[in-house]
């Protein structure tokens, strides 16, 4: 599996530093929220959704979705499907983080927000390990970002390439002839 990897992009410090950081906007922005929910976007962002989690000092709450914007391949399909929905009564009354592994074109982080909205979520902000503006299509920022990365096809830490590479500690570039 470490010799389907061209490079390390992000190593287990800089993941640790990264959730720490976030953490801790999390905890300055929610310290008086009543009802504060991570929504885990399965499966890539679980590691991360957990990692953050254990840095939180304020309640918390966590749901999940999955949500899905592939097809078969390396590219986005365009089209936004929801396998695993939220199944809540009192949307109203809590604020969301959605918390995805890596943005690339931007459509499902948008469309979540804005179908969250439509439900009547209190909030609804985003948080996001990986970062690749190169690739939006949609005008998308997300509140709470990792790192920028350039446009490379990347595994570990959640992100998988055909159900692999998900339990790396790292976030590595995959080597071009394993996805080609």
């Amino acid at each position: 599996m470490i010799k389907d990897i061209e490079s390390i992009l992000v190593n287990e410090k800089q993941i640790d530093e990264i959730t720490t950081r976030i953490a801790g906007q999390i905890n300055r922005d929610y310290k008086d929220s009543k009802q504060l929910v991570l929504i885990c976007i399965l499966k890539g962002s679980l590691m991360f959704t957990c990692d953050l989690m254990k840095k939180l000092n304020l309640p918390v709450e966590i749901e999940f979705m999955k949500v899905s914007s592939y097809g078969a391949g390396t590219s986005s399909s365009g089209m936004i499907n929801i396998h695993l929905d939220l199944k809540r009564e009192d949307i109203g009354d809590a604020d969301f983080i959605v918390v995805e592994d890596i943005i690339d074109s931007g459509r499902t982080l948008a469309h979540l927000v804005g179908y969250l909205a439509d439900r009547g979520a209190k909030s609804v902000k985003t948080c996001t390990l990986l970062d690749k503006p190169s690739r939006r299509v949609v005008d998308f920022t997300p509140d709470y970002s990792g790192a920028e990365i350039p446009d490379k096809f990347v595994v570990g830490y959640g992100l998988d390439y055909d159900e692999k590479y998900r339990n790396l500690p790292y976030v590595g570039v995959l080597k071009p002839e394993i996805y080609s």
